[in-house]
């Protein structure tokens, strides 16, 4: 756990990701979970949107913050587009992380049918420094419930979340989220007994979290 003691705690913010970061100390979170848009111009059934989905000038940026708040020797896992996977590759690199496993969440239903049905959503974990391998490891293939997207176009299931923050933290750490959208992430921190800071630029999806997070059906822990 982080010894920085000044660290925002159990508070989502409203604003963009990289200015709310640039204002975090060095080394000060624990672990990232994290669902970026990506870059691909997205817009659901509804016609919902995610915003900076329709450019990628902000991923250099976020992900430099985002190796530089989190300590040495702690993990990243970072979402991201397939198809813009060489823009997510130049920056988790670029910034200085390690990619040291990729992990798949297979559906039991396709959200998109194209070229093929649309079935997994994937991630990377990304490494700061040289961390220590987890006591007990999970597997890379993980099952992702449906969330039915009420609460935001591409809201990913706390039961997908916890246990990759089960596997990746103590007890009291802080997990950050730098695009938490609805509060997935943060929902899925909380129940485990971590800290945890959203960043979240959307006005209505920073709502949407902040009720979340303070509604006592949220405030358990997980079995």
């Amino acid at each position: 756990m982080t010894d920085n003691a000044n660290a925002p705690r159990n508070v989502i913010f409203n604003a963009d990701c990289i200015d709310v970061m640039h204002s975090f100390d060095r080394s000060m979170v624990d672990f990232i979970l994290t669902d970026p848009p990506y870059v691909t111009r997205f817009h659901d059934r509804e016609g919902r949107t995610v915003a900076n989905d329709d450019n990628g000038r902000w991923l250099r940026p976020a992900f430099n913050q985002m190796h530089r708040v989190l300590k040495d020797g702690g993990f990243a896992v970072s979402f991201y587009g397939w198809n813009k996977v060489d823009l997510f590759m130049d920056a988790w690199k670029s910034a200085g992380f390690r990619v040291v496993g990729h992990l798949i969440f297979r559906k039991r239903y396709a959200s998109a049918v194209r070229f093929l049905r649309y079935e997994h959503e994937q991630a990377y974990l990304l490494a700061k420094g040289n961390p220590a391998r987890p006591e007990r490891p999970i597997s890379d293939v993980l099952d992702f419930p449906y969330t039915g997207n009420r609460l935001h176009p591409t809201q990913k299931p706390i039961e997908a979340l916890v246990p990759l923050i089960e596997t990746f933290t103590n007890s009291g750490d802080l997990v950050l989220d730098p695009f938490c959208g609805s509060g997935s992430t943060l929902v899925a921190a909380q129940q485990l007994g971590r800290e945890w800071t959203g960043i979240e630029l959307d006005n209505q999806h920073y709502r949407t979290a902040s009720k979340r997070l303070a509604s006592p059906q949220h405030h358990r822990a997980a079995a």
